[in-house]
């Protein structure tokens, strides 16, 4: 897989362009070596064996390829994983209440700690088109709509601590349900 760009790369910043179908084969290739490498990053043996950051998505901008599909390695219970491609996603409904992630929201391409809370929805649909061009509906919930939404971020040239309020990172945390 191509290196995974760091914060001070100023490619993150770029606004990710739709992609076109049929998908290339280097996007084919991009996309199932993201998701090997999520779902390797994310059991400990081969994390530890590869030296790989866990990760739970990651979107093609990551790797300065400025088009919008991003994907997500969720292990929804012990050593079983459910993997999302979604190309070209638009958020079309959210819910009223905000959440966050109490330790801290984290990113491959943020190599350090960052201190603050990232308000995000706690439930969100978002559509799109799967890898053969079939549009797709996802309903995300929890830490599967806070992964969605930051990697939605990534294509709009937004990475997560830019929602971090600068003077006060912990401001209307008593507003919001920490998870």
């Amino acid at each position: 897989m191509k290196d995974i760009l760091d914060e001070k790369d100023k490619r993150l910043r770029v606004i990710s362009k739709d992609v076109v179908f049929p998908l290339t084969k280097e996007d084919k290739k991009n996309i199932n070596d993201m998701l090997e490498y999520l779902k390797n990053s994310q059991i400990e043996e081969l994390s530890e064996k590869y030296n790989l950051r866990p990760g739970m998505g990651l979107s093609a901008i990551q790797l300065g390829i400025a088009k919008r599909y991003f994907v997500v390695v969720n292990e929804y219970d012990e050593g079983k994983f459910e993997n999302y491609v979604i190309i070209n996603p638009k958020i079309v409904s959210t819910s009223m209440e905000k959440i966050y992630v109490e330790v801290g929201e984290g990113c491959l391409s943020v190599n350090r700690e960052v201190d603050g809370i990232v308000p995000r929805y706690a439930r969100i649909t978002v559509e799109g088109f799967d890898e053969k061009g079939n549009k797709i509906r996802v309903r995300a919930r929890e830490e599967l709509a806070i992964a969605f939404q930051h990697e939605i971020d990534h294509l709009n040239g937004i990475l997560f601590y830019d929602h971090i309020d600068k003077k006060n990172p912990f401001k209307d945390s008593d507003k919001y349900r920490a998870i």
